[in-house]
């Protein structure tokens, strides 16, 4: 009995056999209290040039032009900046810091800087990241060009020339080919600005174009839909809303039989081709008429209305109703 006891208190004595070792995962590292989460903000840059005239994802703008260039953030963050680097081929020309101003959800800003030479500018815009926004970055490109085109021509340059002339409302084909009808808008255009009535678009007129200049300022402008015959400059101009909506080339009444001056309505319409060759005629007195004929040279030569050329005459007969007023004046 004596022997028991001494073994269990022996027992007792010695310390327990370690248990099997097991991996046990570390405890993740608390948040400091009160420390908001950080998490960058998404969004996106966009980069676009604003100046000149577009022909696809190219912009083209004359030597000497100002260019505006915008830019979109589309998350607003606060006390944001972007760096935009302007070059001109390898050249580095400036290098501003701009603020991003709020503009509701999304933050914008803007610069501008002139085209002193012809050749291709690009402007990187570039957002480091911050604790409230990520890295952000976008480009966008414009040409300075000095181009001259003729008729018979094709390609970029005759599709620049279209589009220009279309946006002030001269009556040009589009699809980059050089034909009749474009030759018709340049002459439309020359004879608008006081320029020698040739159908050859040249510097100059690539130059205003691309400035967006050169347009036609009725003289009428609260006669709502209206016809203007400018006789000192041989323009016809159909005219909706205070502005031109369409320019065409024309020939009044020579000095021998003079266009009649003033303001009428058209008050009788024939359509198709009578004897006299006049095609889709409009009359506004008497026999004074618009109307579509063979010949349409670039100064008065009519026998005393309005010449406008037969691919021409049926576009204006569908626009002209009766009862429209038309001013005639030099």
């Amino acid at each position: 009995m004596h022997r028991l006891a001494a073994a269990v208190a022996l027992a007792l004595a010695l310390p327990a056999a370690p248990a099997p070792a097991q991996e046990v995962a570390a405890p993740e590292e608390a948040a400091a209290p009160g420390a908001p989460a950080q998490e960058q903000a998404g969004g996106k840059l966009t980069l676009r040039v604003t100046t000149g005239i577009p022909d696809g994802r190219h912009r083209y703008v004359a030597p000497g032009q100002r260019v505006e260039v915008r830019g979109t953030v589309s998350e607003y963050a606060p006390g944001q900046h972007v760096v935009l680097t302007l070059t001109r081929g390898n050249k580095t020309l400036a290098r501003p810091t701009l603020l991003i101003r709020k503009d509701g959800k999304v933050g914008r800003f803007a610069y501008r800087f002139r085209a002193r030479r012809a050749g291709r500018y690009v402007v990187r815009a570039y957002h480091a990241p911050t604790p409230q926004q990520g890295e952000l970055f976008d480009r966008a490109g414009v040409s300075a060009v000095r181009w001259s085109a003729r008729p018979g021509q094709r390609g970029v340059r005759v599709r620049v020339l279209q589009r220009a002339l279309a946006r002030l409302a001269f009556v040009t084909s589009r699809g980059g080919r050089y034909d009749a009808a474009t030759a018709r808008a340049v002459l439309a255009f020359r004879k608008t600005n006081d320029m020698a009535r040739t159908t050859i678009a040249n510097r100059k007129v690539f130059s205003m174009l691309l400035r967006g200049r050169g347009g036609f300022r009725l003289k009428y402008p609260r006669h709502g839909k209206h016809v203007e015959a400018d006789l000192s400059r041989q323009v016809l101009v159909l005219a909706r809303g205070g502005r031109p909506e369409r320019i065409y080339h024309t020939s009044s009444g020579s000095p021998v039989t003079p266009t009649v001056l003033g303001s009428f309505r058209f008050y009788r319409k024939e359509p198709g081709t009578n004897a006299l060759g006049m095609v889709h005629s409009n009359y506004f007195i008497r026999g004074y008429a618009v109307h579509g004929y063979k010949s349409v040279p670039p100064y008065p030569a009519s026998h005393g209305c309005l010449r406008v050329p037969i691919p021409d005459a049926k576009e204006i007969d569908d626009w002209i109703r009766i009862g429209d007023r038309i001013d005639v004046y030099r």
